[in-house]
């Protein structure tokens, strides 16, 4: 791709972002007045540790795709709103603990929770979250969507369990990595898409192709974010990049880096993998550009979107279908903005 095809098709994703998310603006200031409402629902000593973790500064990707997946006009409904607080609620809390974890230092171009507040009273803190996203949830006059979310924050926790115990590790393999990104990202993305939809009023079987649509394009997101961690700008990502290696997390750009290095160099690598020598992160990115790992990368990402389109394809006289669409143009463009940062 020339440099004028480049920035064409970076502008052309820029103008998709912003149509999509301009047309959520009423959907999004619903939902942070709802947000901000829950406050009150939090111990006065905790409430300020609450109102930190709900900002406003974040993408909201999965409460975007809850209301793209209902969308019926344009109309904002209650019940949408509420399942958008319930899914945020649990992907906060999600990010409290990863930190923790990652030992990230900033999160949202700001200091994580756990540097704000240390880690044992943050692991607490996405507790609480956790917590309320299950007691939103139990307001619904069914029980489908509190047993939905909470079995999907169950996977979610799996998937973060099986990553933390194979850190360290290279006995890993890309069937392994796939399963740990479908619990740990896809997950929250297909129930999303799922309740959006089943909420938004549509038949099953969109309601299964919206779910469908939305674990691939969480496969597709986490594999984008991981080549983020590497290719990104901390600045224009807004969170600690460089932590993959230096916590020991074999993810699909390493085990491209590993396949394609000569065999003195795999050792190295593993020797920084499993902490035995110190992590070299400004090396790894150079011999990834020189290797080729970008482009191999970013062709799994391209990949699980097409089957993302696919699960639509038959439902493109649908409201939700060609937003939902334009979502994989989103990411697209993202993947693209990577390619635009100068490497060493």
């Amino acid at each position: 791709m020339t440099a004028s095809n480049r920035n064409e098709s970076v502008s052309t994703g820029a103008q998709d972002f912003a149509a999509v998310f301009s047309m959520l603006k009423p959907h999004m200031a619903a939902l942070d007045v709802f947000m901000r409402a829950q406050l009150d629902a939090f111990e006065p000593e905790i409430r300020g540790m609450a109102d930190y973790c709900i900002d406003t500064s974040g993408k909201r990707i999965r409460p975007a795709l809850v209301f793209t997946s209902g969308w019926t006009g344009g109309r904002v409904t209650t019940d949408l709103v509420r399942i958008a607080s319930v899914v945020e609620l649990v992907h906060l809390a999600s990010l409290v603990h990863d930190d923790i974890m990652d030992e990230a230092d900033v999160r949202r171009n700001r200091p994580t929770a756990t540097r704000e507040y240390g880690a044992t009273a943050a692991v607490l803190l996405g507790d609480a979250l956790f917590s309320h996203a299950l007691n939103l949830a139990t307001r619904f006059p069914t029980t489908e969507v509190c047993q939905a979310v909470s079995d999907s924050m169950r996977k979610v926790c799996a998937g973060e369990i099986i990553q933390t115990l194979r850190r360290g590790s290279t006995n890993i393999s890309r069937a392994d990595y796939e399963r740990i990104i479908d619990l740990k990202t896809a997950e929250l993305f297909r129930v999303s898409c799922y309740l959006g939809s089943r909420y938004g009023g549509y038949p099953m079987a969109f309601v299964e192709a919206a779910s469908s649509f939305g674990r691939h394009l969480g496969i597709a997101y986490q594999v984008y974010d991981d080549l983020a961690d590497f290719f990104g700008d901390e600045k224009r990502i807004g969170k600690t990049l460089g932590t993959d290696l230096v916590s020991g997390k074999l993810t699909l750009p390493l085990l491209t880096l590993m396949d394609r290095l000569p065999a003195s160099a795999q050792v190295e690598l593993v020797e920084e993998i499993t902490g035995k020598r110190p992590p070299q992160p400004a090396l790894r990115l150079a011999q990834m550009n020189e290797l080729g790992v970008f482009p191999v990368v970013t062709e799994a990402v391209q990949q699980e979107l097409r089957l993302a389109e696919a699960a639509l394809a038959p439902h493109l006289a649908l409201p939700p279908a060609p937003l939902l669409m334009r979502l994989c143009e989103v990411l697209r463009q993202q993947v693209g903005a990577l390619r635009e940062r100068p490497q060493t």
